[in-house]
């Protein structure tokens, strides 16, 4: 098993032996999410921790520019796209001041954009590659990556937050 700091090659092996339209679709991790309460999604297990709604917000972030590299990738731009600072993301966005009810229905509208997009795609587009940082990455795999780092999350949450 790689290691976190792996970044996407690590991502993409948690999502090992599912097909990616299963990944997209699940539940699991949503109704996790919406079984924590709007007090607990205020909590961070040590000083300088992101909050549970950080977390939720930093996962949709995540996942709307993996989408944005998809969309490219699969029209075929081969422009180097570069990496993003995900403190400075965290930092300068408003996630603790808005409601957990409010970033839980952006990260499911967000999914669900996800989904739409990933069902007008081809076979032959899900295989064009692109570049993203260091990484040369398909299609399939930059969507990937939107479930196995929000994977890698969840298993943070469930370890160090006490979630279930």
């Amino acid at each position: 098993m790689l290691h976190p700091s792996a970044g996407f090659p690590y991502y993409i092996e948690l999502t090992a032996g599912r097909e990616i339209s299963e990944l997209l679709s699940s539940r699991e991790h949503t109704d996790l999410f919406s079984a924590i309460s709007e007090e607990k999604s205020k909590y961070r297990y040590a000083e300088g921790k992101w909050s549970i709604k950080q977390i939720l917000g930093h996962i949709t972030d995540h996942e709307r520019i993996m989408v944005y590299r998809a969309l490219r990738f699969s029209r075929k731009d081969t422009t180097l796209l570069s990496s993003y600072d995900q403190d400075l993301l965290v930092d300068n966005a408003r996630f603790d001041e808005v409601s957990f009810v409010e970033l839980l229905l952006d990260y499911k509208c967000v999914r669900n954009a996800t989904i739409s997009f990933f069902k007008l795609l081809s076979d032959e587009q899900l295989k064009r590659k692109g570049m993203a940082w260091k990484f040369e990455l398909t299609v399939e795999e930059s969507l990937r990556t939107v479930i196995g780092h929000e994977s890698h999350h969840i298993k943070v949450l469930k370890e160090k937050y006490g979630t279930e």
